[in-house]
């Protein structure tokens, strides 16, 4: 059975005796956050999960694999496995974006490649997220809209976006409607 990410966040942080408290400071996040993360609850998109890995001394992967492997990696496209889902960094932390790992077993990358469906919503609350690298972005399905930084973009099918995601950002729908995408995140380690 996989873990969750939660379980595998506390079970890497007990293992380096590292304090939630410590985690929290360190990795400048609300203790309350990571205790919700923890226990099983909504993971808040991928920011806070790349200051806890830099924290904990790990890559992001760590968090969505369940086994590490040597080689080429293949992902069939009806093999997709729900690695995580995320909710909408708004007010009601509405599930809204199941990531689908392509590179899950893959040891030592320094990408991570993820088919994203996201979900429809009518909640059009979200906050800006930030954190170091950079991600690319491709749309499969549907329309997407990318605010980054003081700009916004509607993205439609076979169009893409590269981008430094130190900027503040946050991909949804456009309109609240679903969409698949593929994302590849880069995070220096």
């Amino acid at each position: 059975m996989k873990a969750s990410v939660g379980s595998k966040i506390r079970s890497l942080r007990e293992s380096k005796g590292i304090e939630l408290d410590v985690l929290a400071e360190r990795s400048q996040l609300p203790v309350g956050q990571i205790r919700e993360i923890e226990d099983g609850g909504p993971v808040p998109g991928l920011a806070p999960l790349i200051k806890i890995a830099r924290v904990l001394g790990v890559r992001l992967g760590t968090f969505l694999d369940d086994s590490q492997g040597i080689g080429a990696v293949v992902s069939r496209s009806n093999e997709l496995k729900e690695s995580a889902h995320f909710s909408n960094h708004g007010a009601t932390d509405v599930d809204h974006m199941l990531y689908h790992s392509l590179s899950d077993g893959k040891e030592s990358r320094h990408i991570d490649p993820f088919i994203i469906d996201i979900l429809p919503t009518s909640n059009e609350e979200y906050s800006l997220s930030t954190h170091e690298g950079e991600e690319f972005i491709y749309v499969l399905e549907g329309q997407v809209e990318i605010v980054y930084g003081k700009h916004t973009h509607v993205l439609e099918a076979g169009d893409s976006i590269y981008y430094d995601s130190i900027v503040k950002h946050h991909v949804h729908g456009f309109k609240g409607q679903k969409a698949r995408i593929l994302a590849v995140v880069y995070t220096p380690v």
